[in-house]
């Protein structure tokens, strides 16, 4: 007779075996494509159109003469697209988390019906209102402007959802009391007590805000329009062939660049995501 501790552990065992196979499935299938982007910038357009390769080639430094021939100054669309975004990110983090905190923690007239506008706002996609904004913008002079890309992140629909349900599953009442007891201002309360205790959340909202704002080319490519001014992900969009010849392995150069400073950011602040979602999924 089996014991059933020991069946109950088999079974968990080949239970865990599966979940963990899965994983290492989906894990394989969203790396092969980002590989095959790495190892392309170093094959010759030649080698590309043979076929997929597994192992980087010989022609680097080839591509990026490539690219330095047509005169893109890639670099600077890199100093461009890391202003961009870092601004985006910092405005959008605060704003969104000071809007959330103030929905979360204070009783107002027409608290639910706002909050459902965000929500609202959440499920339009951009396209629906670009044409408007860009006249919105035109109005104000700030077309070719990067305050036309940055300005509109402290009103983040996302940004202040996602930390509505962080705070929502973290706030402790008491300690808001016990700031105000001890003297502090409203405002000093959420800086000094709720930001530090919201700090994975944060970090979480700046890495998706991040990564939204350096691949975002939609707005950009409306607004922008002085070469200049061009975004990492504007500049690559020009990369395009003459009539007799596509460089591949430069376009593919170009796409690997972009990606860099998102794994960097990435790597750097990965261990608050896992954090952040997980408390702002679990409601008391």
């Amino acid at each position: 007779m089996l014991n059933p501790l020991n069946n109950y552990t088999l079974k968990t065992n080949f239970q865990r075996f599966f979940v963990y196979l899965f994983l290492v499935v989906i894990l394989v299938i969203s790396i092969i494509p980002i590989w095959l982007l790495l190892v392309n910038a170093t094959r010759s357009t030649p080698e590309i159109q043979q076929g997929l390769a597994f192992f980087p080639s010989t022609h680097l430094m080839d591509n990026y003469r490539i690219l330095r021939s047509k005169g893109l100054n890639l670099w600077l669309g890199f100093g461009n697209s890391t202003f961009i975004s870092l601004a985006t990110t910092v405005l959008t983090v605060y704003f969104s988390m000071l809007t959330a905190y103030g929905i979360a923690v204070y009783d107002f007239p027409g608290k639910k019906p706002f909050y459902n506008f965000i929500v609202v706002l959440v499920l339009l996609p951009l396209q629906l209102s670009i044409i408007g904004f860009y006249h919105y913008m035109s109005k104000l002079g700030l077309t070719d402007n990067y305050a036309s890309l940055i300005l509109p992140a402290i009103a983040s629909a996302a940004g202040v959802f996602f930390a509505k349900q962080y705070l929502d599953s973290m706030i402790i009442k008491d300690l808001i009391d016990a700031g105000r007891i001890d003297g502090a201002s409203e405002i000093g309360i959420f800086h000094k007590i709720m930001l530090p205790i919201a700090a994975p959340g944060a970090f979480t909202l700046g890495i998706f805000s991040f990564v939204a704002s350096w691949n975002n080319f939609f707005n950009a490519f409306i607004l922008i329009t002085s070469l200049d001014k061009y975004t990492l992900p504007m500049m690559v969009k020009t990369l395009r062939g003459d009539v007799y010849r596509t460089e591949y392995g430069a376009i593919y150069l170009g796409l690997a660049i972009t990606i860099i400073p998102i794994v960097i950011f990435y790597a750097l602040f990965s261990r608050y995501i896992i954090s952040g979602i997980a408390m702002g999924s679990v409601k008391e």
